[in-house]
Protein backbone atom coordinates (compact mmCIF):
# COMPACT_ATOMS: atom_id res chain seq x y z
CA UNK A 1 0.00 0.00 0.00
CA UNK A 2 1.12 3.49 -1.03
CA UNK A 3 1.25 6.11 1.23
CA UNK A 4 -0.36 8.67 -1.39
CA UNK A 5 -3.40 5.66 -1.65
CA UNK A 6 -4.39 6.02 1.59
CA UNK A 7 -7.40 8.62 2.03
CA UNK A 8 -7.18 11.40 4.48
CA UNK A 9 -10.30 10.74 6.14
CA UNK A 10 -13.27 8.04 5.76
CA UNK A 11 -16.85 8.26 6.08
CA UNK A 12 -19.34 5.64 8.07
CA UNK A 13 -22.14 5.83 8.98
CA UNK A 14 -23.09 2.48 11.84
CA UNK A 15 -20.79 0.79 14.25
CA UNK A 16 -20.74 -2.84 14.64
CA UNK A 17 -22.69 -2.00 17.69
CA UNK A 18 -25.27 -0.15 16.30
CA UNK A 19 -25.88 -2.60 13.01
CA UNK A 20 -26.34 -5.61 15.51
CA UNK A 21 -28.80 -3.42 17.51
CA UNK A 22 -30.71 -2.37 14.37
CA UNK A 23 -30.43 -5.55 12.23
CA UNK A 24 -29.94 -8.75 13.85
CA UNK A 25 -33.65 -9.65 14.20
CA UNK A 26 -33.25 -10.48 11.06
CA UNK A 27 -34.35 -14.05 9.04
CA UNK A 28 -30.98 -15.76 7.82
CA UNK A 29 -31.20 -15.45 4.24
CA UNK A 30 -32.29 -12.09 4.24
CA UNK A 31 -31.67 -9.12 2.60
CA UNK A 32 -32.06 -5.44 3.63
CA UNK A 33 -31.53 -3.43 0.76
CA UNK A 34 -29.99 -0.87 2.93
CA UNK A 35 -26.41 0.06 2.10
CA UNK A 36 -23.97 1.34 5.14
CA UNK A 37 -20.82 2.33 5.30
CA UNK A 38 -18.15 0.34 8.88
CA UNK A 39 -14.81 0.42 9.33
CA UNK A 40 -12.08 -0.97 11.32
CA UNK A 41 -9.40 -3.63 11.76
CA UNK A 42 -10.05 -6.82 9.71
CA UNK A 43 -9.47 -9.42 12.55
CA UNK A 44 -10.10 -12.78 10.56
CA UNK A 45 -10.50 -13.73 7.19
CA UNK A 46 -11.63 -17.20 5.23
CA UNK A 47 -11.64 -17.69 1.26
CA UNK A 48 -13.71 -20.01 0.15
CA UNK A 49 -12.69 -19.47 -3.90
CA UNK A 50 -15.85 -17.47 -5.37
CA UNK A 51 -16.63 -16.02 -1.91
CA UNK A 52 -14.83 -14.56 1.40
CA UNK A 53 -15.75 -13.89 4.86
CA UNK A 54 -14.27 -11.50 7.11
CA UNK A 55 -14.84 -9.99 10.55
CA UNK A 56 -14.34 -6.24 10.70
CA UNK A 57 -13.64 -4.92 14.22
CA UNK A 58 -14.02 -1.50 15.54
CA UNK A 59 -14.08 0.01 19.21
CA UNK A 60 -17.71 -1.43 19.86
CA UNK A 61 -17.62 -5.18 18.60
CA UNK A 62 -17.44 -6.77 15.01
CA UNK A 63 -19.56 -7.28 12.25
CA UNK A 64 -18.81 -10.11 9.36
CA UNK A 65 -18.17 -8.95 5.91
CA UNK A 66 -19.28 -10.81 3.29
CA UNK A 67 -17.15 -10.44 -0.76
CA UNK A 68 -18.24 -12.37 -3.45
CA UNK A 69 -15.84 -12.92 -6.40
CA UNK A 70 -18.75 -11.48 -9.13
CA UNK A 71 -19.45 -8.06 -6.91
CA UNK A 72 -16.81 -7.52 -4.84
CA UNK A 73 -14.19 -4.84 -6.79
CA UNK A 74 -10.44 -5.85 -6.80
CA UNK A 75 -11.88 -9.60 -5.03
CA UNK A 76 -8.27 -10.69 -4.89
CA UNK A 77 -6.90 -7.34 -3.23
CA UNK A 78 -9.48 -8.11 -0.43
CA UNK A 79 -8.51 -11.51 -0.26
CA UNK A 80 -5.06 -10.53 0.22
CA UNK A 81 -5.11 -8.22 2.97
CA UNK A 82 -3.54 -8.93 5.93
CA UNK A 83 -4.91 -9.66 9.43
CA UNK A 84 -4.75 -6.34 11.56
CA UNK A 85 -5.20 -3.99 8.36
CA UNK A 86 -7.27 -1.00 8.97
CA UNK A 87 -10.34 -1.59 6.03
CA UNK A 88 -13.19 0.80 5.03
CA UNK A 89 -16.25 -1.25 3.85
CA UNK A 90 -19.64 0.09 1.53
CA UNK A 91 -22.72 -2.55 1.26
CA UNK A 92 -25.75 -4.20 2.31
CA UNK A 93 -26.62 -5.46 5.34
CA UNK A 94 -27.32 -9.00 4.85
CA UNK A 95 -28.13 -12.33 7.10
CA UNK A 96 -26.43 -14.95 5.36
CA UNK A 97 -28.22 -19.01 5.50
CA UNK A 98 -26.21 -19.39 8.43
CA UNK A 99 -27.54 -16.65 10.32
CA UNK A 100 -24.97 -14.56 10.69
CA UNK A 101 -25.61 -10.56 10.30
CA UNK A 102 -23.21 -9.17 7.43
CA UNK A 103 -22.15 -6.54 5.35
CA UNK A 104 -21.31 -7.29 1.69
CA UNK A 105 -18.26 -5.91 0.28
CA UNK A 106 -19.65 -4.07 -2.71
CA UNK A 107 -16.88 -1.05 -1.94
CA UNK A 108 -13.56 -1.11 0.35
CA UNK A 109 -10.79 0.76 0.98
CA UNK A 110 -7.61 0.19 2.34
CA UNK A 111 -7.13 2.24 5.26
CA UNK A 112 -4.37 1.61 7.08
CA UNK A 113 -1.69 -1.46 6.53
CA UNK A 114 -0.74 -3.73 9.38
CA UNK A 115 3.03 -4.35 8.56
CA UNK A 116 4.05 -6.25 11.74
CA UNK A 117 2.26 -9.49 11.99
CA UNK A 118 -1.06 -9.22 13.90
CA UNK A 119 -2.24 -12.32 15.99
CA UNK A 120 -4.99 -14.38 15.28
CA UNK A 121 -8.23 -12.68 16.93
CA UNK A 122 -9.30 -15.85 18.41
CA UNK A 123 -6.11 -16.88 20.07
CA UNK A 124 -4.87 -13.30 21.63
CA UNK A 125 -1.27 -12.81 23.16
CA UNK A 126 -0.46 -15.82 25.22
CA UNK A 127 2.48 -13.93 26.48
CA UNK A 128 1.82 -11.28 29.69
CA UNK A 129 4.75 -9.01 29.31
CA UNK A 130 4.29 -8.62 25.85
CA UNK A 131 0.63 -8.10 26.25
CA UNK A 132 1.19 -5.44 28.63
CA UNK A 133 4.19 -3.72 26.48
CA UNK A 134 2.24 -3.87 23.32
CA UNK A 135 -1.39 -2.94 24.49
CA UNK A 136 -2.54 -1.08 21.10
CA UNK A 137 -1.95 -5.07 20.18
CA UNK A 138 -3.58 -6.61 23.47
CA UNK A 139 -6.75 -4.42 23.41
CA UNK A 140 -7.44 -6.04 19.93
CA UNK A 141 -7.24 -9.43 20.44
CA UNK A 142 -7.62 -10.21 24.30
CA UNK A 143 -11.39 -9.26 24.91
CA UNK A 144 -10.82 -9.58 29.07
CA UNK A 145 -8.36 -6.58 28.55
CA UNK A 146 -10.34 -4.52 26.68
CA UNK A 147 -13.52 -5.10 28.63
CA UNK A 148 -11.72 -4.09 31.94
CA UNK A 149 -10.07 -0.85 30.95
CA UNK A 150 -13.45 -0.14 29.62
CA UNK A 151 -15.18 -0.86 33.08
CA UNK A 152 -12.51 1.12 34.42
CA UNK A 153 -13.47 4.39 32.56
CA UNK A 154 -16.72 4.17 33.33
CA UNK A 155 -16.44 3.70 37.21
CA UNK A 156 -14.36 6.84 37.31
CA UNK A 157 -17.25 8.58 35.51
CA UNK A 158 -19.65 7.16 37.35
CA UNK A 159 -17.54 8.44 40.59
CA UNK A 160 -17.22 11.92 39.53
CA UNK A 161 -21.35 11.75 39.85
CA UNK A 162 -22.02 10.56 42.68
CA UNK A 163 -19.67 13.12 43.94
CA UNK A 164 -20.93 16.38 42.18
CA UNK A 165 -24.81 14.47 43.27
CA UNK A 166 -23.66 14.61 46.96
CA UNK A 167 -22.49 18.55 46.93
CA UNK A 168 -18.47 17.86 46.28
CA UNK A 169 -16.66 20.01 43.67
CA UNK A 170 -13.79 18.64 42.04
CA UNK A 171 -10.42 20.34 41.73
CA UNK A 172 -6.85 20.31 40.12
CA UNK A 173 -4.23 20.40 42.89
CA UNK A 174 -0.16 20.72 41.48
CA UNK A 175 1.85 17.43 40.47
CA UNK A 176 5.02 19.04 40.97
CA UNK A 177 5.49 19.85 45.17
CA UNK A 178 8.28 21.87 46.59
CA UNK A 179 8.21 19.52 49.94
CA UNK A 180 7.18 16.20 49.49
CA UNK A 181 3.69 15.37 52.24
CA UNK A 182 0.61 13.93 52.45
CA UNK A 183 1.98 10.51 53.01
CA UNK A 184 4.69 8.43 54.29
CA UNK A 185 6.40 7.16 50.90
CA UNK A 186 9.39 8.03 48.95
CA UNK A 187 9.60 9.98 46.05
CA UNK A 188 10.54 10.82 42.49
CA UNK A 189 12.55 14.16 42.26
CA UNK A 190 13.05 16.38 39.58
CA UNK A 191 15.02 19.88 39.03
CA UNK A 192 13.41 22.90 37.75
CA UNK A 193 15.99 24.82 36.16
CA UNK A 194 14.70 28.15 35.71
CA UNK A 195 14.46 28.01 39.67
CA UNK A 196 17.21 26.12 40.21
CA UNK A 197 15.09 24.32 42.88
CA UNK A 198 14.48 20.55 43.44
CA UNK A 199 10.91 19.69 42.72
CA UNK A 200 8.93 16.61 44.11
CA UNK A 201 6.60 14.68 42.07
CA UNK A 202 3.36 14.52 44.36
CA UNK A 203 2.80 11.68 46.36
CA UNK A 204 -0.61 12.38 47.63
CA UNK A 205 -2.83 15.24 46.79
CA UNK A 206 -3.42 15.70 50.74
CA UNK A 207 -2.09 18.59 51.64
CA UNK A 208 -3.21 20.59 48.96
CA UNK A 209 -6.90 19.45 48.91
CA UNK A 210 -6.62 20.37 52.78
CA UNK A 211 -5.40 24.07 52.20
CA UNK A 212 -8.65 24.54 49.86
CA UNK A 213 -10.93 23.04 52.81
CA UNK A 214 -9.11 26.15 55.07
CA UNK A 215 -10.14 28.30 51.92
CA UNK A 216 -13.58 27.49 52.00
CA UNK A 217 -13.86 24.76 49.99
CA UNK A 218 -16.46 22.60 52.51
CA UNK A 219 -16.51 19.43 49.99
CA UNK A 220 -13.84 18.79 47.74
CA UNK A 221 -12.46 16.19 45.60
CA UNK A 222 -10.07 15.24 43.69
CA UNK A 223 -8.96 12.02 41.10
CA UNK A 224 -5.36 12.30 40.85
CA UNK A 225 -2.33 10.40 39.23
CA UNK A 226 -0.21 10.24 41.91
CA UNK A 227 3.87 8.83 42.23
CA UNK A 228 5.81 6.83 44.70
CA UNK A 229 9.50 5.57 43.97
CA UNK A 230 8.69 1.73 45.38
CA UNK A 231 8.84 -1.58 43.96
CA UNK A 232 6.82 -3.37 41.78
CA UNK A 233 4.27 -5.68 43.06
CA UNK A 234 0.57 -6.81 41.74
CA UNK A 235 -0.83 -4.31 43.74
CA UNK A 236 1.68 -1.64 43.52
CA UNK A 237 2.98 0.61 40.03
CA UNK A 238 5.21 3.69 40.90
CA UNK A 239 2.29 5.36 39.02
CA UNK A 240 -0.92 5.23 40.17
CA UNK A 241 -4.52 7.44 40.72
CA UNK A 242 -5.78 7.83 43.94
CA UNK A 243 -9.17 9.55 44.64
CA UNK A 244 -9.06 11.79 47.56
CA UNK A 245 -11.81 14.09 49.01
CA UNK A 246 -12.43 16.28 52.17
CA UNK A 247 -15.67 17.09 53.46
CA UNK A 248 -16.14 19.92 56.56
CA UNK A 249 -17.74 19.28 59.33
CA UNK A 250 -17.53 15.75 58.89
CA UNK A 251 -15.66 12.71 60.98
CA UNK A 252 -14.15 9.66 60.06
CA UNK A 253 -17.43 7.71 60.76
CA UNK A 254 -18.54 9.56 57.62
CA UNK A 255 -15.91 8.81 55.63
CA UNK A 256 -16.80 5.47 56.19
CA UNK A 257 -20.26 5.56 55.22
CA UNK A 258 -19.30 7.51 51.77
CA UNK A 259 -16.94 4.84 51.19
CA UNK A 260 -19.54 1.97 51.75
CA UNK A 261 -21.95 3.44 49.78
CA UNK A 262 -20.16 4.57 46.86
CA UNK A 263 -18.07 1.24 46.34
CA UNK A 264 -21.76 -0.21 46.43
CA UNK A 265 -22.98 1.97 44.08
CA UNK A 266 -20.09 1.69 41.62
CA UNK A 267 -20.54 -2.19 41.78
CA UNK A 268 -24.26 -2.22 41.02
CA UNK A 269 -23.56 0.32 38.00
CA UNK A 270 -20.72 -1.64 36.34
CA UNK A 271 -21.48 -5.30 37.81
CA UNK A 272 -25.20 -5.31 38.21
CA UNK A 273 -24.67 -6.28 42.19
CA UNK A 274 -23.21 -6.15 45.05
CA UNK A 275 -22.39 -9.74 45.78
CA UNK A 276 -19.24 -10.21 43.39
CA UNK A 277 -17.19 -12.87 43.18
CA UNK A 278 -13.50 -12.11 43.45
CA UNK A 279 -10.92 -14.97 42.92
CA UNK A 280 -13.34 -18.20 42.13
CA UNK A 281 -14.45 -16.74 46.12
CA UNK A 282 -17.85 -14.69 47.25
CA UNK A 283 -17.72 -11.11 48.21
CA UNK A 284 -20.47 -8.88 49.44
CA UNK A 285 -20.01 -5.40 49.43
CA UNK A 286 -23.49 -4.73 50.55
CA UNK A 287 -23.83 -1.71 52.89
CA UNK A 288 -23.26 -1.21 56.12
CA UNK A 289 -19.32 -2.94 56.40
CA UNK A 290 -18.06 -4.07 59.24
CA UNK A 291 -16.69 -2.26 61.41
CA UNK A 292 -14.17 -3.46 64.39
CA UNK A 293 -10.81 -2.31 65.90
CA UNK A 294 -7.22 -3.14 64.49
CA UNK A 295 -6.48 -4.67 67.96
CA UNK A 296 -9.54 -6.66 67.95
CA UNK A 297 -8.55 -7.96 64.78
CA UNK A 298 -5.47 -8.98 65.87
CA UNK A 299 -6.59 -10.56 68.58
CA UNK A 300 -9.19 -12.50 66.50
CA UNK A 301 -6.41 -13.74 63.61
CA UNK A 302 -3.66 -14.22 65.60
CA UNK A 303 -4.52 -14.82 68.65
CA UNK A 304 -2.76 -12.34 70.76
CA UNK A 305 -3.56 -9.28 72.96
CA UNK A 306 -1.58 -6.20 72.16
CA UNK A 307 -2.18 -2.00 72.34
CA UNK A 308 -0.28 0.89 72.22
CA UNK A 309 -0.01 0.29 75.87
CA UNK A 310 1.29 -3.24 76.03
CA UNK A 311 5.13 -2.97 77.54
CA UNK A 312 7.33 -2.19 74.62
CA UNK A 313 9.82 -5.51 75.26
CA UNK A 314 6.48 -7.51 75.78
CA UNK A 315 5.43 -5.52 72.28
CA UNK A 316 8.72 -6.65 70.69
CA UNK A 317 8.86 -10.50 71.48
CA UNK A 318 5.30 -10.82 70.07
CA UNK A 319 6.13 -9.08 66.94
CA UNK A 320 9.32 -11.46 66.60
CA UNK A 321 7.55 -14.08 67.62
CA UNK A 322 4.86 -13.31 64.18
CA UNK A 323 7.71 -12.55 61.92
CA UNK A 324 8.83 -9.09 62.23
CA UNK A 325 12.31 -8.37 61.60
CA UNK A 326 11.72 -5.64 64.72
CA UNK A 327 13.80 -2.45 64.94
CA UNK A 328 14.82 -1.02 67.65
CA UNK A 329 14.07 2.45 67.01
CA UNK A 330 10.45 1.47 66.72
CA UNK A 331 7.90 3.11 69.21
CA UNK A 332 4.64 0.60 70.70
CA UNK A 333 2.67 2.33 68.09
CA UNK A 334 4.82 0.62 65.06
CA UNK A 335 5.30 -2.61 66.77
CA UNK A 336 1.73 -3.02 66.78
CA UNK A 337 0.86 -1.99 63.14
CA UNK A 338 3.87 -4.55 62.13
CA UNK A 339 1.94 -6.84 63.94
CA UNK A 340 -0.90 -6.52 62.81
CA UNK A 341 0.42 -6.39 58.73
CA UNK A 342 2.30 -9.19 59.22
CA UNK A 343 -0.63 -11.33 61.04
CA UNK A 344 -3.80 -10.33 59.85
CA UNK A 345 -4.41 -7.88 56.81
CA UNK A 346 -4.33 -10.46 54.39
CA UNK A 347 -6.41 -12.87 55.84
CA UNK A 348 -9.42 -10.26 56.39
CA UNK A 349 -11.48 -11.09 53.44
CA UNK A 350 -14.13 -8.24 54.47
CA UNK A 351 -14.98 -5.41 53.40
CA UNK A 352 -14.16 -4.45 56.91
CA UNK A 353 -13.50 -0.90 58.25
CA UNK A 354 -10.02 -2.20 60.08
CA UNK A 355 -10.80 1.19 62.73
CA UNK A 356 -8.05 3.54 65.53
CA UNK A 357 -4.81 3.15 64.17
CA UNK A 358 -1.67 3.72 66.74
CA UNK A 359 -1.62 7.40 66.63
CA UNK A 360 2.15 7.21 65.93
CA UNK A 361 1.90 5.99 62.34
CA UNK A 362 -0.92 8.39 61.80
CA UNK A 363 0.87 11.33 61.59
CA UNK A 364 -1.81 13.11 59.47
CA UNK A 365 -5.02 11.84 61.27
CA UNK A 366 -6.50 13.66 64.57
CA UNK A 367 -6.27 12.01 67.69
CA UNK A 368 -9.04 9.53 69.19
CA UNK A 369 -11.50 11.39 71.08
CA UNK A 370 -11.77 8.73 73.66
CA UNK A 371 -8.26 6.17 73.37
CA UNK A 372 -5.18 8.06 74.46
CA UNK A 373 -2.47 6.72 71.96
CA UNK A 374 -4.63 5.90 69.07
CA UNK A 375 -5.96 7.72 66.29
CA UNK A 376 -9.12 8.53 64.50
CA UNK A 377 -8.27 6.53 61.38
CA UNK A 378 -9.53 3.38 59.47
CA UNK A 379 -8.62 1.68 56.47
CA UNK A 380 -10.84 -0.30 54.25
CA UNK A 381 -10.11 -3.58 53.63
CA UNK A 382 -11.28 -5.68 51.15
CA UNK A 383 -10.11 -9.07 49.76
CA UNK A 384 -7.59 -9.45 51.94
CA UNK A 385 -6.12 -5.74 50.28
CA UNK A 386 -6.21 -2.14 52.04
CA UNK A 387 -9.07 -0.23 49.38
CA UNK A 388 -9.44 3.09 50.72
CA UNK A 389 -7.54 5.05 54.19
CA UNK A 390 -9.13 7.98 56.02
CA UNK A 391 -9.32 9.78 59.27
CA UNK A 392 -11.12 12.49 61.06
CA UNK A 393 -8.28 15.19 59.83
CA UNK A 394 -5.70 16.64 62.07
CA UNK A 395 -6.83 20.57 62.40
CA UNK A 396 -4.98 21.37 65.71
CA UNK A 397 -1.69 23.28 64.10
CA UNK A 398 0.45 22.97 67.33
CA UNK A 399 -0.29 19.42 67.24
CA UNK A 400 0.80 18.99 63.70
CA UNK A 401 3.59 20.92 63.74
CA UNK A 402 4.83 18.39 66.40
CA UNK A 403 3.80 15.07 64.62
CA UNK A 404 5.56 16.65 61.61
CA UNK A 405 8.88 17.17 64.36
CA UNK A 406 8.72 13.25 64.89
CA UNK A 407 8.51 12.50 61.44
CA UNK A 408 11.81 14.55 60.34
CA UNK A 409 13.46 13.17 63.51
CA UNK A 410 12.33 9.52 62.23
CA UNK A 411 13.66 10.92 58.47
CA UNK A 412 17.00 12.07 60.29
CA UNK A 413 17.73 8.76 61.44
CA UNK A 414 17.27 7.35 58.14
CA UNK A 415 13.73 6.64 57.68
CA UNK A 416 13.45 7.89 53.87
CA UNK A 417 9.66 7.68 53.33
CA UNK A 418 9.25 9.88 56.76
CA UNK A 419 7.30 13.39 56.26
CA UNK A 420 9.00 16.55 56.28
CA UNK A 421 7.69 19.50 57.77
CA UNK A 422 5.66 21.84 55.59
CA UNK A 423 5.61 25.24 57.04
CA UNK A 424 3.47 26.39 54.55
CA UNK A 425 0.22 23.83 55.39
CA UNK A 426 1.26 24.78 59.24
CA UNK A 427 0.43 28.56 57.88
CA UNK A 428 -3.03 27.54 56.47
CA UNK A 429 -3.73 25.41 59.31
CA UNK A 430 -3.07 28.72 61.79
CA UNK A 431 -5.75 30.64 59.90
CA UNK A 432 -8.55 27.83 61.13
CA UNK A 433 -9.94 24.39 59.86
CA UNK A 434 -13.05 23.20 61.33
CA UNK A 435 -13.45 19.55 62.06
CA UNK A 436 -12.84 18.12 58.72
CA UNK A 437 -12.89 14.14 57.21
CA UNK A 438 -10.84 12.82 54.83
CA UNK A 439 -10.38 9.48 52.02
CA UNK A 440 -8.61 7.99 50.16
CA UNK A 441 -9.13 5.54 47.72
CA UNK A 442 -7.36 3.77 45.29
CA UNK A 443 -8.91 3.41 41.71
CA UNK A 444 -6.57 1.15 40.59
CA UNK A 445 -7.25 -1.59 43.33
CA UNK A 446 -10.76 -0.75 43.53
CA UNK A 447 -11.16 -1.41 39.58
CA UNK A 448 -9.36 -4.78 39.94
CA UNK A 449 -11.75 -5.42 42.72
CA UNK A 450 -14.70 -4.41 40.42
CA UNK A 451 -13.54 -6.23 37.56
CA UNK A 452 -11.52 -9.38 39.14
CA UNK A 453 -8.63 -8.90 38.22
CA UNK A 454 -5.49 -9.63 39.84
CA UNK A 455 -2.33 -8.09 38.82
CA UNK A 456 -2.91 -4.06 38.71
CA UNK A 457 -1.30 -4.45 35.31
CA UNK A 458 -4.82 -5.62 34.31
CA UNK A 459 -6.18 -2.62 34.75
CA UNK A 460 -3.29 0.07 33.79
CA UNK A 461 -3.59 1.25 29.98
CA UNK A 462 0.09 1.37 29.98
CA UNK A 463 2.14 0.05 33.48
CA UNK A 464 5.60 0.19 34.24
CA UNK A 465 7.56 -2.11 32.90
CA UNK A 466 11.34 -3.11 33.00
CA UNK A 467 13.18 -2.02 29.89
CA UNK A 468 13.37 -4.22 26.97
CA UNK A 469 16.02 -6.12 26.31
Amino acid sequence: MSPADVPYRYDRDRTAASLHAEFDGLEPGAETGVTVSVAGRLMLRRDQGKVAFGTLQDSTGRVQLFARANTTPSYDGFCALSLGDWTGVKGQVVKTRKGELSVTVDEWTALAEARRSFPDKWHGITDTDTRYRQRYVDLWVTDEARAALQLRSRAVSLLRRFLEDRGFIEVETPIFHPIPGGATAKPFVSHHNALDMDLYLRIATELYLKRLVVGGFEKVFEVGRTFRNEGLSPRHNPEFTMLELYEAYADYGDMMRITEELVAHLATEVRGTTRLTYGGRELDLTPPWRRATLTELVEEHAGVHIDVDTPIDDLRAIASASGVEVDEAWGPGKLVLEVYETTTESELWGPVFVCDYPKEVSPLARAHRSKPGLAERFEAIVAGRELANAFSELVDPDDQRARFEDQARAKAAGDDEAMELDEDFLRALEYGMPPTGGLGIGIDRLVMLLADAHHIRDVLLFPTLRPEQ
